[in-house]
């Protein structure tokens, strides 16, 4: 059903790289949410009423909490489907973001009303009448949460959607919830206790939970992640796959939202190699890495000595040295300045973002030092930088 709903309602369904398609799925996503949360939360609040259950009334009003959270959902993806324009050169893509923070305050402010009167049940216990129709309306909407899940599933997996999967988490945890509450109206028969608002409270918390998972998740993404291991590797893979490239290293990628992602990397090239074709090679790396993965990249071109036999030997001496240290170590950069009494070894050492600023001034200092007793006039010049990835040496 899902795939038929897909196919019929977006026109070219298959092209999830085209903004104007990503919109559309957001916003099949989102109606599909207001439709049915919708229709929950009118019955469920019938149900309610009916037997007097906080809890099927907490439950009621978290299902129009996601009918608010998928209207903000489809504001969202139309906001970040709009093309780059003076102002927002990098495009709109962070507005789905944005909606997705917007949505996770809603759950987190509806889970504290709900806190607040559930916990009001608890001191105030009254008994509840079962009736067989809420039971049922709670059931029929466990089900149609399921099918939610799976459809939001399906759709944030193929355009890539931080707020669409959010909204199928969001519908699980209430396929979890809903059965609380169904549970507490069956135990309500038996049990001489306030199950119906202990009830209220776990599912308002779990509400709660969700929203702050959801906020966490997102905010993460905003401050900045480090590069993405798959995409990572693919990169440095097609940057060392090209002629007169040696190594790469400092890759930076920037998120703009879904499918728009910018990256820049220092890649080291012979020093005495010709510049026009090394600079070529660079504007093709570039271009190609744009046209396979989607990434605009910007390649710096750091020289270095790869000819001299007695660089390169000094350079895997000092590389032995490093790794001996630690074996999560590298270096880049490598250069050196020869003289009679000094013999300059300047390059940057990676380490990773996990060590302290002691231990790294620490590693630094027995480099320095395990240099030395190889060669005194061993001057090690280093520059200490966080390891995001794995560098090829």
């Amino acid at each position: 059903m899902i795939k038929l709903l897909i196919s019929k309602c977006i026109k070219n369904h298959e092209a999830v790289d085209d903004l104007a398609v990503r919109s559309a799925y957001g916003k099949l996503a989102g109606v599909l949410g207001i439709v049915c949360n919708f229709a929950l939360f009118v019955l469920k609040l019938l149900a309610g009423i009916v037997s007097g259950s906080v809890a099927v009334l907490s439950d009621a009003f978290n299902n129009l909490s996601d009918m608010g959270s998928s209207v903000v959902s489809v504001i969202g993806t139309t906001a970040a489907s709009r093309h780059a324009d003076e102002e927002h050169p990098f495009g709109h893509g962070r507005f789905e973001y944005v909606a997705s923070l917007i949505v996770s305050f809603i759950i987190i402010l509806v889970g504290v009303e709900l806190l607040k009167t559930s916990a009001g049940k608890i001191f105030h216990y009254e008994r509840l009448s079962f009736s067989w129709l809420s039971a049922g309306i709670l059931v029929f909407s466990m089900l149609v949460k399921l099918w939610l899940f799976v459809a939001n599933r399906k759709i944030g997996k193929a355009v890539d959607s931080v707020v669409i999967r959010a909204a199928a988490q969001d519908s699980l945890n209430d396929v979890y919830a809903t059965g609380a509450v169904l549970a507490s109206m069956f135990l309500g028969l038996v049990v001489e206790a306030p199950i119906d608002g202990i009830m209220g409270t776990c599912v308002s918390l779990l509400i709660m939970f969700s929203g702050y998972g959801i906020a966490r998740d997102t905010i993460t993404i905003l401050l900045g992640t480090t590069p993405d291991p798959a995409m990572a590797e693919e990169i440095c893979k097609t940057i060392m796959e090209q002629e007169c490239i040696s190594g790469v290293h400092d890759l930076i990628i920037h998120d703009y939202g879904p499918g728009r992602c910018m990256a820049s990397v220092h890649a080291e090239v012979p020093e005495d190699g010709d510049i026009v074709r090394v600079h070529e090679v660079i504007d093709e790396t570039e271009k190609l890495i744009q046209k396979e993965m989607g990434v605009h990249i910007v390649i710096h071109m750091d020289p270095i000595s790869v000819s001299d036999e007695r660089i390169s030997a000094v350079r895997a001496l000092v590389l032995d040295c490093v790794r001996k240290r630690n074996p999560a170590f590298s270096i880049h950069d490598f250069r050196m300045t020869d003289g009679e009494h000094c013999i300059n070894l300047i390059f940057d050492l990676e380490v990773p973002f996990s060590l302290p600023p002691e231990d790294r001034e620490q590693a630094a200092a027995c480099i320095q030092a395990s240099l030395k007793e190889i060669d005194p006039r061993y001057n090690a010049v280093i520059q200490v930088e966080n390891k995001s990835w794995q560098t090829k040496d």
